[in-house]
């Protein structure tokens, strides 16, 4: 038997909690799908969203709050 189906027959065992302790965890092992140019921007966009909060620019909290139902609606 190889390991790949033993690690199979071992996952067969699990209960429903391990196997999505497992599964998450094997989720995260997966690098991440972002072009550099793409990770770039992202963090380009962060810290402008970062600036923008600690020049008092942001949202207030309670607004936020009252608007998520909203979106979430969508």
């Amino acid at each position: 038997m190889n390991s790949v189906m033993e690690i199979q027959d071992a996952i067969e065992k699990l209960s429903p909690k391990e196997k999505s302790t497992l599964t998450a965890w094997l989720e995260s092992q997966v690098e991440p799908m972002m072009t550099e140019s793409a990770e770039a921007a992202l963090l380009a966009r962060l810290d402008n969203a970062a600036n923008e909060l600690d020049a008092g620019l942001g949202v207030p909290l309670e607004q936020v709050r009252s608007l998520v139902g909203k979106w979430a609606s969508r």
